[in-house]
Order: structure tokens, then C-alpha cells, then sequence
């Protein structure tokens, strides 16, 4: 075998999935980056409608990546639609739950089959792609559940089988809307004290029990704890005690960000020109800002999914135009339903020395930028984390999905008729200084989570382990005389039967040599490792059994001998 055959068959090699939209693709993207520069292969898969808006948007070779970081498309088959819009959630819920898995299973087994890549041995799933899970099960790889949402967000969806089950969604009828019936607290939710109905994801608040977002949910939130861990774009110090809950609710759990934040932290990486973009990114904005007083305009953004009515839009621009104060508005081709954004020539000869609008932009360079003083947000998730790094404090409209949850958690809310007044507020007014004072103390909390970790390396306190790492092995190992104890382990993806297991053991025991074993949860095939009672006995007094721990400090111990 060549050195380059070699050292690409000893690399671990992930395949990276996301959910087909924007903020999903831009999260994973973020993530898959972070484990490249920590010596994975990476495969990244996006549909290939996805794949043709990033060549679009980003250039013809904007996607050739590096041998070690590879694009993959699959199709989602969804009739085409115009390459600028973001395509109709409805069907891309189908497309996931019907189209996508036989595809997406054909190329895991191109990808095993491709000479001079190592081969498959994890995957990373955006936790709403269930399906994955199956497919990792099929080929015997482990399936890490990455979130691009809150915790809080996910801590909601988990609650959607109670709702079911307590016969609070779906709704019974439409007056359930206005009754104050979704305006309840809800008192079972873990770490989330004071939240109401309305407060939760919003894809329950629906009359109908087989409505399309409803099912598609409940199928995933089912598969939630299916698979080796979940990873969300959080930090401790911004949602520890939902954290902590959610780690009671499953195997293992990771908070990892920001990861912009620790994307930063990596010189000269050879990804950092890799853009996130599925729209054209509009560049004038930059020498406008540029022009602006520090802290002085209002940054509005609805994110790449929401849309908006005719109406809607018109009367929410009114509120900003008579808010006085200086503005940068992105509107998406596709944000209002129907047809392209037009505005009354009154309202452009109110704002047109003092507003600016994009069709769309780098985001978290805008939020950066010192002349931006505040930013009125749909309350994605992404966008969240990227104003609290920025320092930027911000006022919510939420339309849908987690977004009424990230903004019961961290926002304050603002009605469309409320945005004149509220814009005031954020801007200048004590309440204003109140909030910036706030997300300040935030963003320095961003920083410290994203910080070197006592070394200086980036990532130093962020584990690798997909199962959860004993303690006592240390205790027991230094009790033994140096050289002494062999240690065994088989790894995280072989499988044994129970008679290779006992064979094995009884080889060890009748060495009469101390020894360490890692014996995983699923290192015997569809069971338990189970010993005889006189393996026990014999072995009681020199031997260790753990489901797994942390090799390199076990290997560095001066009581090994072999491994």
C-alpha cells in the first residue's frame, strides 16, 4: 500500500447530512469543518437541488472542497422550481420521509466501495433526517444526531407525544386559537419554568391529525434517542439547566459552540473560503454601513424560510420608517408570498435617504459591523447565536417552528404594530441600554465557551467518545504494579458472537496476567456480554471490566504492559 493509500485508509470517515434548507446546511457545514480540522474524512451530502444553488450562488468551483473534504448529491425528487426560492416545506417534509433514503443508501455503499477513501466509520445526521439512522444501523456505523437549533427548541419538540397524549394537540378546533387556551403554562416541561403553550414549537398548532409538519415531527421526535449522541449548537453557560435535563433524557449529550467562535480559533484553515450562502450575497451594504454613525441602525432580517403577505410587509416597513431611525432591511426574493416585494413610492421617498434593503447578505459580518446598534430577527437559531457573538441585542418576530421558543428563551418579542415603538425602544431608550448591557454579557460568555481550553488549543475540553467514558479504570490501574496489566479493546465498530467472547476471556483468565477489558455495549451480537460465574471467579482478583473509557490517558498509564 502507498503512503497516500495509507494515510487515507487511517483516517476516520464521516458522512455529514443535513436537513435540505439554509440554516440547516449552514450549521453542519460549520461543524463538518470543525471535525475536518480534527483529522476526519469528511463526505458532505446535500441534495442536489441544494447543490446547484451553492454552485449558483458561490461559483462553479466553489464546492470542489479537498481530497479529504468531498461533496456528495443525492436527488430529493421534487419537481423543480425556481433556483432563487427556498422550496415548499410541505413537500420537502415528504421528500425526506419517501424520496430520500434509497438514494441516500446507494451512496454509502458508493462511498465503501470508492478505492483511495478510507472507509465509512461515523455519520452525522441533522436529527430531523431519521432515516439516517436506519441507514447507519445497515451498514454498522454509529449516527451522531446534530441539532442546528436551540436546546431549549429540542426540549420543546420532546414534548409534542405528551401533548398528544394529554389531548392538547392537535387542536380540537379552531377556537382553540383565540380562547386563550394556547396563552396556558405548561408546568411538566424540565428546566423551561413559566412556558406556555404558545411558547413551543408551533408545527403542534394545527386542527388537522394527519397535517404533513405534525406527523413529520412526531416520526422524528420518536427517533430522537436512536442514535450514539446527540450534538447541539449551544454553550453550557447560555442553557445549562436544559442541558443538564436533556441529559437525563438521553444517552449522551454535547453542547458544541459557538462554532463560529471556534471556526476562528483555526489559522490559515484551508475551508475558511467555503462559503454557507444559497443566495448571491449582495456587497453594497458594506460602504453604506461604512457611512453610518456607531450603533445607530437597525438590522432586519426574517431568516431563509419565513414568508410574508403583501400587507404584511408593507405595514411592517411603515413601522420602521416611522421609528426615524436609520435601517438595513434584507428581503429574500422569495419573502413575499406570491410575488416580489413592492412598496408605495411614499414609503421610498419617507426612507431613501435613511434605509437601505438587500436581497440578502453575510450576516454575521453585518452584525459586526459598528454602526449596527440592534437586530430585528425571526428568532432563528443561527441568527441568534450570531447576534449574542456579535453583541448585538434584538427584538423577535417569530413565525414559526422553534422560533417562538428561542424567543420566549432569549428575545423580546415585537407585534408588527409594535415595531415603530419597540425599534425606539432597542435603539436609544433605557429598556435599549438595558438590553445591549445584556447581550454584551452574553457575547463574553460566547467567547469563553469558544476559549482554548488551558492549553491554547482550540477544542482541547471537547471529547471524542460516542459512549460515556468510565472513572474508576484510573483508581484500579494504579494499584498495579508498573508493566503489569495488558488492555483490551476491540474498538468502537467490531462485533463478536457470545462464543468468541467467552473464548476470548478464557484466554486472558487462564493467562493469569492482570488485565483492563473495554467491553462495549454492543460488542456482542444482539446481546449482552454475559460470562460464566467460574470467569468471574477466577478473574475477580486481577482483571477490569469497563464499557468504555479514555484510551490515550489508559495507554499512557505506566502499569500497561501491551494493548
Amino acid at each position: 500500500m502507498g503512503s497516500k493509500e495509507a494515510v487515507a485508509s487511517s483516517k476516520p470517515h464521516v458522512v455529514c447530512i443535513p436537513l435540505p434548507v439554509q440554516s440547516h446546511v449552514k450549521g453542519m457545514l460549520k461543524f463538518a469543518k470543525l471535525l475536518h480540522h480534527r483529522g476526519f474524512h469528511i463526505t458532505f451530502v446535500n441534495t442536489e437541488y441544494i447543490h446547484k444553488r451553492f454552485l449558483k450562488s458561490l461559483g462553479p468551483n466553489s464546492l470542489d472542497g479537498l481530497p479529504s473534504f468531498r461533496f456528495e448529491s443525492i436527488p430529493d425528487g421534487i419537481p423543480s422550481s425556481e433556483e432563487d426560492t427556498t422550496q415548499y416545506i410541505r413537500l420537502l417534509g415528504e421528500s425526506v420521509r419517501n424520496n430520500l433514503p434509497a438514494p441516500f443508501r446507494d451512496l454509502l455503499m458508493k462511498l465503501n466501495g470508492t478505492a483511495n477513501i478510507p472507509p465509512l466509520s461515523h455519520m452525522v445526521s441533522d436529527g430531523w433526517m431519521s432515516f439516517t439512522i436506519t441507514a447507519a444501523e445497515e451498514i454498522g456505523i454509529p449516527v451522531v444526531l446534530f441539532f442546528t437549533m436551540s436546546a431549549s427548541g429540542v426540549m420543546g419538540y420532546k414534548q409534542f407525544p405528551t401533548l398528544l397524549e394529554k389531548g392538547l394537540a392537535p387542536l380540537k378546533d379552531e377556537t382553540w386559537l383565540t380562547n386563550g387556551f394556547l396563552d396556558n403554562v405548561i408546568d411538566w416541561v424540565p428546566a423551561m419554568k413559566g412556558i406556555r403553550l404558545r411558547d413551543l414549537p408551533n408545527n403542534f398548532i394545527t386542527t388537522d391529525p394527519a397535517e404533513a409538519s405534525w406527523i413529520f415531527c412526531l416520526e422524528a421526535i420518536q427517533r430522537f434517542g436512536k442514535g450514539t449522541a446527540i450534538v447541539l449548537h449551544s454553550f453550557d453557560a447560555l442553557e445549562k439547566e436544559v442541558l443538564d435535563a436533556l441529559s437525563s433524557m438521553f444517552p449522551l449529550v454535547y453542547a458544541i459552540g459557538p462554532l463560529q467562535l471556534l471556526l476562528n480559533q483555526i489559522p490559515e484553515h484551508p475551508l475558511k473560503a467555503m462559503g454557507y450562502s444559497l443566495w448571491k450575497e449582495e456587497t453594497e451594504w458594506l460602504k453604506w454601513l461604512n457611512s453610518k454613525e456607531p450603533n445607530s441602525v437597525v438590522y432586519v432580517n426574517f431568516g431563509s424560510l419565513a414568508v410574508l403577505t403583501p400587507e404584511q410587509l408593507v405595514e411592517f416597513g411603515w413601522g420602521l420608517a416611522n421609528s426615524r431611525l436609520p435601517f438595513f432591511w434584507v428581503i429574500r426574493p422569495d419573502l413575499v408570498v406570491g410575488k416580489s416585494a413592492i412598496f408605495p413610492p411614499e414609503f421610498e421617498a419617507e426612507t431613501k435617504e435613511r434605509g437601505l434593503i438587500a436581497s440578502w447578505c453575510p450576516q454575521e459580518q453585518v452584525l459586526e459591523h459598528s454602526s449596527v446598534g440592534g437586530f430585528l430577527t425571526h428568532s432563528g437559531w443561527n441568527s441568534t447565536i450570531e447576534s449574542l457573538c456579535a453583541g448585538v441585542p434584538m427584538l423577535s418576530l417569530p413565525i414559526f417552528t422553534d422560533q417562538q421558543t428561542n424567543c420566549h428563551c432569549i428575545s423580546k418579542d415585537a407585534k408588527r404594530d409594535q415595531v415603530e415603538k419597540l425599534v425606539k425602544e432597542l435603539m436609544g431608550e433605557e429598556k435599549g441600554k438595558q438590553l445591549k448591557n445584556k447581550v454584551m454579557d452574553w457575547k463574553k460568555l460566547a467567547e469563553e465557551a469558544a476559549s482554548p481550553h488551558d492549553t491554547g488549543a482550540p477544542f482541547e475540553g471537547y471529547g471524542y467518545s460516542l459512549w460515556k467514558e468510565e472513572t474508576e479504570w484510573l483508581k484500579w490501574l494504579n494499584s498495579k504494579e508498573p508493566n503489569s496489566v495488558v488492555y483490551v479493546n476491540f474498538g468502537s465498530l467490531a462485533v463478536l458472537t457470545p462464543e468468541q467472547l467467552v473464548e476470548f476471556g478464557w484466554g486472558l483468565a487462564n493467562s493469569k496476567l492482570p488485565f483492563f477489558w473495554v467491553i462495549r455495549l454492543d460488542l456482542v451480537v444482539g446481546k449482552s456480554a454475559i460470562f460464566p460465574p467460574e470467569f468471574e471467579a477466577e478473574t475477580k482478583e486481577r482483571g477490569l471490566i469497563a464499557s468504555w473509557c479514555h484510551k490515550s490517558k489508559s495507554l499512557s498509564t505506566h502499569q500497561l504492559e501491551d494493548f
